[in-house]
């Protein structure tokens, strides 16, 4: 392959939109022929203090330009953070105060930076330019888009067919955050599946505004422990990047071998060619997933922590099963229950296995636990409200609260 070629591989793997299609080799020849390079930008809103996992797909794939010589421009929301991005949401998002978006802004910085190279990133506040935005310009950007527009966007779709109020200033975040990209002047932005639409907003604004519309590159959502779910601290299902290395390392080792290849594809450095490899031999039985998982459950929580915190991790993981003890340091992992849940699915979602058939088998097998007791009934259902010790096979365990 050319180099070109090689780099649109590695820039598109693992990614769910690259748009327009088409249009990212030409954009990456005519940049190197004019002799800079991408400005790729990346934002994120200090809504929270800390990061998690599903936060550091997108700062993977930015670092992956990074590695091809491009610069990022890492926009920290903190004018955006206030409006409250609708997102995703069935209710207007309560805003945060100026004093919660500088808290929770001061340890982005820290955090991102285990990833990012910070000599090909610059940090940038989108107050410098939205907070000096005059009264008639903020109406000029109002004007550039329409109402019908807007409920064209799913999540404001939904909430107006269902009577659900929709705030006039949450019609203004995609617009602002569109604004961002002619602000930067963005050949590429970054974002979420959910984010498609305020990122394709981006670039019809800079039409507007006389630029070089952005390209528009979409990652999937990372799921949770429970391996169904996005990963989300209210869900109760996070590896946080400031998670102790022990804890981390268990949380990554509890995950199902099947989802041990997603978060390869989505966080882990190694090529696609060692990936590959590593999944050939998985599937011939050269190597034992277990393995395989523990050398991704290292290398991340050496990002995080550094090489001896993630040896000392690895280390005491394996002491811990080889003298055949429950590891006491296990995530618990909370369900939603009104009523009573049974076993398989409770295996299922918390990531023990991969199907309802597959947790039939087990349990006909006797090969599932419940704390402590070999369980034969594969009609078992707990009720809500009690804290559950799973065991699936020798090795694989999950502590449950069903509420």
């Amino acid at each position: 392959m050319t180099d070109t070629q090689e780099a649109l591989a590695r820039i598109a793997h693992g990614a769910v939109d690259l748009l327009p299609e088409g249009e990212l080799q030409g954009r990456l020849e005519s940049i190197r022929q004019a002799g800079r390079v991408l400005r790729v930008k990346l934002g994120m809103d200090p809504t929270a203090p800390d990061l998690h996992l599903g936060h550091t797909v997108l700062l993977h794939k930015a670092r992956q330009f990074q590695d091809l010589g491009h610069q990022v421009l890492f926009v920290v929301g903190d004018f955006t953070a206030m409006i409250g991005d609708p997102t995703g949401k069935n209710v207007t998002r309560k805003p945060l105060s100026v004093d919660d978006v500088a808290a929770n802004a001061a340890t982005y910085q820290e955090q991102v930076f285990k990833i990012l190279d910070p000599a090909r990133t610059e940090v940038v506040f989108n107050s410098a330019w939205l907070g000096v935005l005059r009264p008639e310009a903020m109406i000029q950007l109002a004007a550039k888009y329409t109402v019908a527009r807007m409920l064209e966007r799913d999540d404001f779709h939904k909430r107006y067919i269902g009577g659900q109020p929709i705030a006039i200033h949450e019609f203004l975040y995609p617009l602002l955050q569109g604004y961002d990209s002619v602000a930067l002047d963005a050949d590429i932005e970054l974002g979420g599946t959910d984010q498609r639409f305020n990122l394709l907003v981006g670039r019809e604004l800079q039409r507007e505004y006389g630029r070089v519309p952005q390209l528009v590159l979409t990652m999937p959502i990372l799921e949770g422990l429970d391996g169904v779910q996005k990963m989300s601290k209210s869900l109760g299902n996070t590896i946080g990047v400031q998670d102790p290395p022990g804890e981390m390392f268990g949380k990554i080792m509890s995950i199902s071998d099947t989802l041990m290849w997603r978060y390869y594809v989505l966080l882990s450095r190694r090529t696609m060619a060692e990936q590959q490899a590593m999944q050939r031999e998985a599937e011939n039985g050269q190597r034992n997933p277990r393995d395989i998982k523990l050398d991704l459950a290292g290398e991340l929580v050496a990002r995080f922590h550094g090489e001896l915190a993630a040896q000392q991790a690895r280390e005491g993981f394996l002491a811990r099963f080889q003298r055949h003890e429950l590891p006491s340091d296990l995530p618990l992992l909370e369900m939603a229950a009104p009523q009573a849940l049974r076993l398989t699915s409770i295996l299922v979602q918390a990531g023990l296995a991969a199907s309802s058939s597959e947790a039939l088998r087990k349990i006909r097998e006797g090969a599932v636990r419940l704390d402590g007791e070999r369980v034969s009934d594969p009609a078992l259902t707990l009720s809500a409200g009690a804290e559950h010790l799973l065991q699936f096979g020798k090795r694989h365990f999950a502590r449950v609260r069903l509420c």
